[in-house]
This record gives C-alpha cells, structure tokens and sequence, in this order.
C-alpha cells in the first residue's frame, strides 16, 4: 500500500497528527490535502511538543517532502511563523512544498469571518476566525488569489488591488474598517519573498511520486463529521476532510488510494456549535476533559467530551471506505467502573441506525447506549495487544465488530513510541 490517507473519523482532534508523525519515517511525501490555519495537531517527540496548524506533521522526517495541496488555504504569515518556530525546535527538517494553486488568506479574510460570525448572533457556527470560510468563499466566488499569483510580484500586485477594492466595500457594509492597499500589499510582498522558493507544481509532484511507486502519505485535517457535504451542515468546515478531499485537493484520482485509515478516540470529542448526540453535561464529562487535556491546539477552547458514538464511527467508515482504525486516547479512561456506547439513535419514537442528514434532525435524537465494563491502572506503558486490560480489549472488539473496520493500532499516550501495535500490514508495517 504505497498510498494511504489519514482521515479523522469523528469531529476532529482525533490525534492524527501522531500518527501522521509515526508513519512519516516511512513516507516519502506527506501530503495536507485540504483546509488551513483553523485546524491543528499536536506531535510529541521525546518530551519535545510540535504543534503544527499548516505543515504537514511529517516534516519532522529530514528525508520526507511535505506538501501543502492545492485545496489547502494558506495565511502566509502564520505559515512562516509555524515553520521558524519548528526549525528552531528541529533545525533538520524535510523539504518543504506549496502549491501553486492553493488559495492565500489575507487579513481582510480573517476580520470578515469575525464580523460574519458577530452578525449571526445566536446561530453562530463556531468558527476559529482564522478567515478560512472567506478565502474559501473567495474560491468558489472566482475571486480568491493563488500562491502562484502571490508570489509573482506584478501579478499580486494587480490582483490584491482589484480584490481589496471589492473587500474594503464589504467590510464598510458589515460594520469594519477599510484596509489600506499600500501597507497590506507591502507586508505581504515581503512574506511573498520567503515563501516563493517553496512554492510548485505541487499536483505534478505528488502525480509523479505516486505513479513511480513512492510511499505517500495523505494527511487529512480537522474530523469527517465536520465536512462540508458529509458533516452536520451548517457546523462544519468549509473544505472536505473526508477522504476524497485527498483527491480534490491533490491533483490524483481514486484509483491511486490504497488505504484509508480512520483515526478516532476512544470517546467523543467537538470543538464549536453543531449537534453532539452523546455529549456529557456532568462530572464524567468534566473528568474526560480534564484527565484527557481536551483543549484545542489552535482556539485553545474546552473541547465537548462524551461517550464513544458508534453511529457516528460507521458512518465515517462508510464515507471514507475506512480500511483500518487506529483507536487513539484509549488510556483517558483508564478509572471508569462503565463505559457507556451509543449503538443507535431514538428520534420521534422510532429507532434508527444512522446520522440524519438534517442537523434539526441529528439534534433531537436521544442516544441508546450499551453499557461496557471498564478498566484501571496506567496504560502508557503497554506496547503489546495482550499488555491491554482484558476489558480494554474487549471494549476495542465491541468498537471493531460494530463499525466491521480492522482496528490496526491503539494509542495509549501522546508520544510517539505510546502505540500499540494490532494489524502493522494496515499501517506499512507499524
């Protein structure tokens, strides 16, 4: 399986970005094929914490090239910002590649999403205001501009001008202040000129790197239930997540997917507005939290905790045609007498086996749960299936048999070597 895509399975934070980083040794490419600065993942390596929002994880690897995709949204500033930030970290990093047609977030993006978001009052969707709605916006709008136009000084020039214009009316429609085109384009330009060696053909390159054979890993960002067709729209992302964006936003067709591994917790996690079936408003759910350290890497908000959602994991499994999970967090709940997971869904009465598409829908259901023996002690030190609790086991079997993916590794610790290895083949080897 020279070709393998990263997807989060539930609403994001899954800890992708581990496993990202344990497979890139492997890698000769490591590919971030959708959405930009909102999404975030956290890489520790021998106490040392990574935490990347734009950079593909596995540039941690000096002999892997990491690829920002052409359906990616970059904001230069925090682009540079990240990578001076982990060269300091790790001075030998791998080679770094940006697409030419990946879109640029500007700040006009960034207050427009403030200003968007203030105006819906009480039906906010939750956005980190990083601009990432409005660049995409831009994209499908014919108006947004491109690494390859940014990096040519003329054209940029020419382009920001026409845009800005068209922006700055906006913002006085929305209640902001206009941008001044002189010290925005002078700014950015000077960006421009750090990033221009980066910036490629990048859909050729991964093209190329798959036909001959190389090992290329797709990263996905944020969590399939926050994608735009496949989530719970309106709360959602504006790109795709899923594991067709690895095609939308890469250059490459499907047929060149070999697998496709889904990483979920071990319980349920959502950052922002939306429905959230399985939430837990009470103690339990603040002792996820805690214990769990659910924060978000990019917001910095309180993640919502809840109990393992089974409806929601087959789900992820059917859009994505999951080939292998690896179950992540596993020892948070490590302390609990039961675990409760939810197998179905009660909504006006009748019980149902699957996530409605409409959202009003999603948010009356009331879960149906079965309820799981826990586990104590420390799992950070397990690095075998048979080191497992025989309960933890039997809980990874339940999530196994319900959502009928191959479990193929289990995290126990946010570090690299706190993995447990169950099907290797599913993950080139482990």
């Amino acid at each position: 399986m020279p070709t393998l895509v990263i997807v989060g399975a539930q609403w994001g934070d899954e800890a992708k970005g581990k496993l990202v980083d344990v497979l890139g040794s492997k890698a000769d490419l490591v590919v971030r094929y959708s959405g930009g600065n909102n999404a975030g993942h956290t890489v520790i390596v021998g106490g040392q914490e990574f935490r990347f929002h734009l950079i593909p994880a596995g540039i941690l690897h000096p002999a892997v090239t990491a690829v920002l995709g052409s359906g990616m949204v970059v904001c230069p500033k925090g682009l540079l910002e990240e990578y001076d930030r982990t060269r300091e970290l790790r001075p030998d990093l791998g080679r770094l590649a940006v697409s030419k047609a990946a879109h640029v977030v500007f700040p006009y993006h960034r207050t427009l999403d403030a200003l968007e978001e203030q105006a819906k009052g009480d039906n906010k969707v939750g956005t980190t205001s990083r601009g990432i709605g409005p660049a995409y916006q831009d994209k499908a709008s014919r108006i947004g501009i491109r690494m390859g136009e940014f990096v040519e000084p003329r054209v940029f020039r020419e382009r920001l001008r026409e845009v800005l214009e068209y922006k700055n009316r906006l913002l006085s429609l929305l209640g902001g202040e206009p941008m001044d085109f002189e010290a925005l384009h002078d700014e950015y330009a000077a960006y421009a000129e750090r990033i221009r060696p980066w910036v490629a053909e990048t859909d050729v390159l991964v093209q190329e790197a798959v036909a001959s054979g190389k090992r290329v890993l797709f990263e996905g960002a944020q969590g399939s239930m926050l994608d735009l067709d496949c989530g719970t729209y309106p709360f959602v992302t504006s790109s795709h997540p899923v594991a067709g964006g690895a095609c939308l936003g890469t250059g490459i067709g499907p047929r060149a997917i070999d697998g496709v591994v889904g990483v979920c917790k071990a319980y349920t996690t959502r950052v922002g507005s939306g429905p959230f079936p399985t939430e837990l408003l009470d103690e339990t759910g603040d002792w996820i939290r805690t214990k769990g350290h659910e924060f978000g890497t990019t917001t910095g908000r309180g993640r919502r905790c809840g109990w393992l959602d089974l409806v929601v994991l087959r789900h992820s499994a059917r859009v994505n045609s999951l080939t292998g999970l690896v179950v992540t967090r596993l020892d948070v709940l490590s302390g609990l007498e039961r675990l409760l997971v939810c197998t179905s869904y009660r909504l006006d009465g009748e019980q149902i086996v699957h996530v409605p598409s409409n959202t009003f829908e999603l948010a009356a259901v009331e879960p149906v749960y079965e309820s799981l023996p826990g586990w104590d002690g420390d799992l950070r030190s397990c690095r075998r299936w048979d080191d497992l609790p025989r309960t933890a086991r039997d809980y990874l079997r339940f999530l196994e048999e319900f959502t009928s993916v191959p479990i193929a590794a289990v995290s126990v610790g946010p570090d690299r070597e706190e993995t447990v290895p169950v099907r290797p083949e599913l993950l080139w080897g482990g």
